[in-house]
């Protein structure tokens, strides 16, 4: 099976498919909206997305397509994140002026920044990427931020490991794919909602889980494209595929304007 995966070998999205299926072929995409179009023409089986970290919070982006593409949620996964300077091996902690990175990790290393002062952070599309960039172009005062398998992918040299803002720096990936498939031991549900902006509106749609005993672990709101200062929310509550969660999500019909479940999938 070929999935498929934004960014390139080495990355912590590459780790995370190789983990959740070992042995498939992986396609790396440049953006992750190339992820989302392979998977709707059928050129890969499923794709791995990271949906949250849990120091630098939501990739935003990948909600939005989520929303808006017709793919489903089957499996999440939680990936230990261990953050590296890398440079080429002849490059010197002490030559460092700019770092490249995505811009996650870059934000989950802010103590680096504050403590290196003098070193630049400079956003890039993907961490393995900002490896092979300053070592494929030979830059002498620069290194990327990375997982230890970029390192290697590169051949790059580790100048500073874990240096990460905390040692409990997970990433939360989803493995989606295009038709509806639910997992036996399916636990936990991811949905979207929008509601029409009038007093009551989000005590109303919460209450259809609270009437039923069944317990939020999320709920964030991210802007509708299209219709400036009107939100949609994202919750993910847990239970599975069950008979209150389908009364729950019908009575949510009742009083939401949209209503769309993105995945049910057993919790990692």
């Amino acid at each position: 099976m070929k999935v498929a995966i934004q960014g390139e070998a080495g990355s912590f999205s590459h780790e995370a498919a190789r983990r959740m299926l070992p042995g498939s072929g992986i396609v790396s995409c440049a953006r992750s909206a190339e992820v989302f179009d392979r998977l709707e023409r059928g050129s890969v089986g499923v794709a791995v997305i990271p949906i949250e970290n849990s120091l630098a919070g939501s990739v935003t982006e990948h909600f939005d397509l989520l929303l808006a593409r017709q793919v489903f949620i089957q499996r999440e996964f939680l990936l230990r994140i261990v953050h590296n300077l890398i440079a080429a091996p002849e490059v010197r902690k002490k030559d460092v002026r700019r770092v490249y990175s995505h811009p996650i990790a870059l934000e989950q290393c802010r103590d680096f920044f504050h403590r290196n002062s003098a070193i630049e952070a400079v956003p890039f599309y993907d961490t393995a990427g900002s490896v092979r960039h300053v070592i494929k172009d030979g830059l002498k005062d620069a290194a990327g931020i990375a997982g230890r398998q970029a390192a290697k992918a590169y051949g790059g040299r580790i100048l500073a490991a874990g240096i990460e803002d905390d040692k409990r720096n997970f990433t939360r990936f989803f493995l989606i794919r295009k038709s509806r498939r639910i997992l036996p031991g399916a636990n936990k549900t991811s949905i979207a909602f929008g509601l029409k902006n009038i007093p009551g509106a989000l005590f109303k749609a919460l209450s259809v889980f609270a009437l039923r005993d069944i317990s939020l672990s999320k709920i964030e709101s991210r802007p509708m494209r299209g219709r400036p200062w009107e939100y949609v929310f994202y919750v993910d509550f847990l239970r599975g595929d069950d008979v209150a969660a389908r009364h729950a999500l019908r009575h949510l019909m009742e009083v939401a304007d949209m209503v769309k479940v993105l995945g049910i999938y057993r919790a990692a």
